[in-house]
């Protein structure tokens, strides 16, 4: 029991962290600013505390508004579910045992952070804000340098090119299609995911992404009922941080290139 402690302890922490992640994403560009208190978003009543616990408020209001009882977005449980489940698998997975350690927890803690915001925000407005995609890029970068087996290391050359390999053909595809078949923010988050994971990760993450992507969306059309349209739009950003995290949490690899690991 005492074992289990620290995982609900991190559940816990991230939940909160959370439920501060969809404030950001849910007020930003809208020129509310993350100060003053949380407001529903249909009458504009001021919420109590009792009205901001992460998932149980949603649980206990049956995703409803105490005033007018207007439906409370999905998104608010299922990013601080998200951030909950990845904080204590992180905790689990990388736990900071020494400084180096400490240093990698913490990164994948911040970048978990940016990710959710990014996938919350793609899925609700079909864009990643470049503020988001480059400092989760910046973070990726510095984290090639840390936490490794001492606190500052060289990383390898294949690492540091990890990323622009991994983002250059998105970004291809973009300037051929002049941003009709995919914009350039996807482009933007590889680059930080390819330096986060390494080039077979993000290869792995990617091929999963579309894998999980095609598999949504067909799920979706079935119990819809719609039709297919060639020109759907699709967010990308948030089945590729599914991917990212299938490889970096729990080491998922779907293409056999064991070949180039030395390499890579």
């Amino acid at each position: 029991m005492e074992s289990a402690v620290p995982l609900i302890l991190s559940f816990v922490f991230g939940a909160v962290v959370g439920s501060f992640l969809n404030v950001v994403s849910l007020r930003f560009n809208t020129g509310s600013g993350l100060g003053g208190r949380s407001r529903c978003m249909s009458c504009g009543k001021v919420l109590s505390w009792k009205e901001l616990i992460p998932i149980l408020s949603f649980v206990f209001q049956r995703g409803a508004c105490r005033k007018c009882k207007s439906r409370i977005s999905w998104q608010y449980p299922l990013v601080e579910f998200a951030a909950g489940a990845i904080f204590a698998i992180v905790f689990l997975r990388f736990p900071p045992v020494s400084a180096a350690a400490a240093i990698r927890t913490l990164v994948y803690l911040v970048e978990t952070c940016l990710l959710l915001v990014i996938a919350a925000y793609d899925m609700k407005h079909m864009i990643i804000p470049d503020k988001f995609a480059y400092t989760f890029d910046a973070v990726a970068l510095a984290s090639v340098f840390v936490g490794g087996a001492s606190v500052l290391h060289a990383p390898h050359l294949w690492t540091l090119a990890a990323g622009p390999i991994v983002a250059l053909p998105f970004a291809l595809i973009w300037l051929v299609s002049r941003g009709r078949w995919m914009g350039l923010g996807d482009a933007k988050l590889l680059l930080g995911i390819g330096w986060l994971l390494g080039l077979v990760g993000a290869v792995n993450a990617v091929i999963l992404a579309f894998w999980i992507g095609a598999a949504a969306s067909l799920a979706w059309i079935v119990a819809t009922g719609s039709r297919f349209k060639p020109r759907m739009e699709v967010p990308l950003a948030p089945y590729l941080i599914l991917g990212t995290y299938l490889v970096l949490l729990f080491g998922v690899q779907v293409m056999d290139i064991r070949m180039l690991s030395g390499l890579f």
